[in-house]
């Protein structure tokens, strides 16, 4: 390794990029995280609109990596995680439901509903600590890259020279511009609403899902006994729900929900942002590697996004580690193309398959609206394809 040069650049910080930089850097890589604002604290008192559904997989590698337990409070620390012990699945046209249940599957919960905010402050935290040297507030402004590493010059003037960059600065990823890859993709025309609401009724530790013509509607259980939800709706039908009042927005929720926990009241702002599908031709350029959103945007209806994207970060963590046992070099071409093949692999087959859910799950054709209800239904009384489906979104 050349004087100055560093083992890994990370651009962006969000969830799969501090986790990345947590995580090569346990490796006793060492590691320069790259973002362009500090993240806010997590609050107490304001909870972030932006949640995931985490799967078991994702939380065990944060375990790894010493992060898990300020997000989990078993380190004492204040925190906001809800486990969800069941999810129900059904559509609106009719016909059966789909049932997941923890017990049934031998688990205490199925996953956790975790606010971005918590996520990123936790992760960000336990940098120091590892070793991970911050530049922020520092974009990535040039890149210049050979066989040897990467140069890359960011806006406050500074340079960092390393091994191989990490593309994690998102859907519009300025490194994956810069080392020339492309990506493909379409909107969908929809926008996901978000916000938190209160429910007559219990949401029972459970994360409930209807399809609805304009997309699904996802009510998911809040740690203070609220729920988040996640609405997919037309563009301009979105556009019209942000600006409904408090009493209009609950009674159209109440109503698309079919009234499963009875009255609905919002009690946070609500927000909406466009969703589309969106998949980079290849995960690696030379030794640029993309990750998480900058490699692959998919449809939030089965809230994989940001699990596919810590997927991606246990893959390179276990190619290099699996390197070092070995005393091998962890940053060869071949080995770089090998890991770049297996994850855009499975992005791809997750993102199409999203894909062809929202499209079935939305169409009025009439045969699209017999079938679909009772294949949920035939799922649902199937206990070995209820636990396959359930493992897949798990990762266990």
């Amino acid at each position: 390794m050349s004087r100055g040069m560093v083992d890994v650049a990370v651009a962006g910080g969000g969830v799969v990029g501090a986790a990345a930089a947590l995580a090569l850097a346990r490796l006793g890589l060492s590691v320069v995280l790259v973002e362009g604002r500090a993240p806010p604290a997590w609050s107490e008192s304001r909870p972030d609109l932006r949640v995931f559904a985490f799967a078991h997989d994702n939380a065990a590698l944060l375990d790894d990596i010493g992060a898990w337990a300020g997000i989990s409070g078993r380190d004492g620390a204040p925190t906001r995680l809800q486990p969800y012990r069941r999810m129900r699945v059904w559509d609106a046209a009719g016909g059966g439901e789909l049932a997941f249940d923890a017990d049934r599957l031998g688990r205490r919960e199925l996953g956790w509903i975790v606010e971005n905010v918590l996520l990123v402050d936790r992760l960000w935290a336990c940098l120091p600590g590892a070793g991970v040297e911050v530049r922020c507030p520092a974009r990535v402004e040039e890149l210049e890259q050979d066989e040897r590493g990467v140069r890359l010059r960011l806006d406050d003037g500074r340079r960092v020279a390393a091994r191989i960059a990490l593309a994690a600065d998102g859907a519009g990823s300025t490194l994956r511009r810069l080392a020339g890859i492309e990506v493909h993709g379409r909107a969908y025309g929809q926008s996901g609403v978000v916000g938190y609401v209160r429910t007559e009724r219990d949401h029972e530790a459970t994360a409930w899902q209807r399809f609805l013509p304009g997309g699904p509607l996802a009510f998911l259980p809040f740690a203070d006994g609220s729920c988040s939800i996640v609405w997919s709706l037309p563009t301009a039908e979105a556009d019209a729900a942000l600006a409904m009042d408090d009493a209009e927005f609950g009674a159209a929720l109440g109503r698309a929900f079919d009234r499963r926990l009875g009255r609905v009241e919002p009690c946070s702002p609500r927000a909406a942002f466009p969703l589309r599908l969106q998949l980079a031709h290849n995960h690696a350029e030379g030794r640029v590697l993309l990750i998480g959103d900058a490699a692959h945007v998919v449809h939030p209806l089965a809230g994989q996004g940001v699990n596919l994207g810590l997927r991606d970060v246990t893959a390179l963590r276990d190619s290099v580690a699996t390197a070092l046992a070995r005393r091998q070099a962890w940053d060869t071409p071949q080995r770089i193309a090998r890991w770049a093949r297996a994850r855009r692999s499975e992005a791809t087959v997750a993102a199409h398959a999203f894909d062809a859910i929202n499209r079935v799950y939305t169409s009025d054709s009439p045969a699209a609206v017999l079938m679909r209800g009772h294949a949920l239904g035939l799922a649902g009384r199937l206990p070995p394809v209820t636990a396959a489906l359930w493992r897949r979104a798990a990762g266990v």
